[in-house]
């Protein structure tokens, strides 16, 4: 049972002001965890997500990622207010947004060109976070093909061994790994700061059409890996792309490249899912060597 009061308490302590619930109603849609919204008796309202206390960290890394995002001063997300743990469940407190699926995508590309302004020096992110409930790790690399073969395709490919997945899976995977430098061939990506998680189901808008975007697995890595995430689920629209592309254009080999960065989810899927996510990584992964001869 949800200790409203904790989390009344921490709202109360990081705003400086006394949080009373007068009411909250749970919010649908998500699959990783609970989300509801807490309205409070002076008017305020929060937006808060639970899950299993042992996930904290999850919330503890998101609340990292959305500072990190919002310290750029480029796309708007929801402010993080407070975030622990209250008996068996962990909670993160965000700012509540009032948002909808209609809104400026010109701006959303402009922004996320200028989110991908946003540069280091090395591929990774000062902690390791989450895609989903599978830990992404970020520990800082030099160069980008052993960031991607390691702390991505790699390592999906291990926790799906782990999961039982192996066979054509795994032998598609291991010829895959040892062949992406020739994805890379004149093309040398900077690092740019990644949302990281940018399906159709992450990005809203404010009534006055302002784009938002949320749940992020952020690191520094190719910012290609962000526009190929917005065509596999969906898509965002020609004004999107034809913004983005207007500000930062793309290199020719990202039509290669996306599938390339793609399978990185569709893997998650699969130690996720399971399901039919395993064959579609297979057929991914033939693809993407097919590409390259």
């Amino acid at each position: 049972m949800t200790d409203w009061s904790r989390i009344s308490a921490a709202i109360t302590s990081a705003s400086g002001k006394p949080f009373k619930l007068a009411s909250r109603h749970a919010n649908g849609g998500g699959c990783i965890n609970e989300a509801y919204t807490l309205d409070g008796e002076d008017g305020t309202r929060y937006f808060v997500k639970l899950n299993d206390a042992r996930h904290h960290s999850m919330f503890v890394a998101e609340a990292a990622g959305l500072e990190t995002i919002a310290a750029t001063n480029t796309l708007r997300v929801p402010q993080p207010i407070a975030h622990g743990t209250a008996g068996r469940q962990s909670y993160l407190v965000l700012e509540h947004l009032d948002l909808n699926g209609r809104g400026n995508a010109r701006q959303l590309g402009e922004q996320l060109a200028a989110l991908h302004r946003s540069t280091s020096n090395r591929f990774g992110f000062p902690q390791d976070n989450f895609l989903g409930t599978t830990l992404q790790p970020n520990g800082w690399t030099g160069d980008w093909v052993p960031f991607w073969r390691e702390h991505r395709l790699g390592f999906q490919l291990q926790l799906a061994a782990e999961n039982g997945y192996g066979g054509n899976l795994q032998r598609l995977g291991e010829k895959l790994l040892d062949a992406l430098p020739a994805f890379f061939t004149g093309y040398a990506p900077q690092p740019s700061l990644l949302h990281g998680d940018l399906w159709s189901g992450n990005h809203a808008f404010l009534a006055d059409g302002m784009p938002v975007i949320f749940d992020p697995a952020p690191y520094y890595g190719d910012r290609e890996c962000d526009l190929a995430m917005t065509e596999l689920f969906g898509g965002y629209g020609g004004d999107f792309y034809a913004a983005y592309r207007a500000t930062w254009p793309l290199d020719v080999g990202y039509a290669v490249r996306k599938e390339l960065y793609n399978l990185y989810h569709i893997l998650n899927h699969t130690n996720l899912f399971g399901g039919s996510y395993a064959r579609q990584a297979e057929q991914m992964m033939q693809r993407s060597l097919a590409a390259i001869g």
